[in-house]
C-alpha cells in the first residue's frame, strides 16, 4: 500500500512538475510574441509621426493631389481605430499604399527635391520602412516559434486547456506586391 502511493505521489509530481514548466515555458512564449509585435507598432508609431511632417513639406508644392493627402489621413485614422493585430495590419498596408502614391505623385514635382526639409524626412521614412520590415519578420519567426510549441504534442494538451491557440502571422494585404497606379 504504501509503495503504491509512493508510485502514484512520484507520478503526480512528475505529473504537475510537467504542467507547471509547461505553462511557464507558454506564459513566456506569448509574452515574447506579444512583444515582438509591440516592435512592429513602435515602428508603424514612427513612420506615423513622420508621415503628417512629409505631408505638410509637401503639401504647398502639390495641391491639387488633395486626394492623396485624405487617402493618408483615412488610412492613419483606421490604424488608429484597428483593435487586433490583423485590423491593425490590414491598416498598416492601407496607409503604406497610400504613402507609395505619395512617393510616387512626388516624383513629379522635381522642386521637392531641392527642399532639406523634405529630403531629410524620406530619408528617414526610408530608414523606417527598413525597419518595419526587420520587425515584421521578427514577429513572424516568433509567431512560428510560438505556433509550433502551441501545435507540438503533448504541450497541444496543457496549451489548450489553458486556452492558447495559434497566433496570427502578419500577411501583406492581397494585391499589396503589386506597385500601385498613378493616372492624372
Amino acid at each position: 500500500m504504501k509503495k503504491a502511493l509512493l508510485i502514484i505521489g512520484i507520478l503526480a509530481i512528475l505529473i504537475g512538475g510537467y504542467f507547471w514548466t509547461t505553462y511557464n515555458s507558454l506564459v513566456s512564449a506569448n509574452e515574447t510574441v506579444d512583444n515582438q509585435w509591440a516592435q512592429v507598432e513602435s515602428q508603424y508609431q514612427r513612420r506615423f509621426d513622420l508621415i503628417p511632417n512629409l505631408v505638410n513639406s509637401v503639401k504647398g508644392a502639390m495641391e491639387q493631389e488633395q486626394e492623396v493627402f485624405n487617402n493618408i489621413a483615412e488610412a492613419r485614422t483606421r490604424y488608429a481605430g484597428a483593435n487586433t493585430v490583423n485590423e491593425k495590419a490590414e491598416a498598416a498596408t492601407e496607409v503604406e499604399s497610400a504613402l507609395s502614391r505619395l512617393l510616387v505623385i512626388m516624383e513629379n514635382y522635381p522642386q521637392l527635391k531641392s527642399i532639406d526639409t523634405v529630403q531629410t524626412l524620406m530619408a528617414q521614412l526610408e530608414g523606417t520602412e527598413n525597419r518595419i520590415s526587420v520587425e515584421r519578420k521578427r514577429y513572424n519567426d516568433t509567431v512560428q516559434k510560438f505556433n509550433v510549441k502551441v501545435k507540438r504534442f503533448p504541450t497541444n494538451i496543457v496549451a489548450g486547456m489553458l486556452g492558447y491557440s495559434e497566433k496570427t502571422y502578419f500577411e501583406a494585404v492581397a494585391g499589396a506586391e503589386q506597385a500601385p497606379t498613378v493616372e492624372f
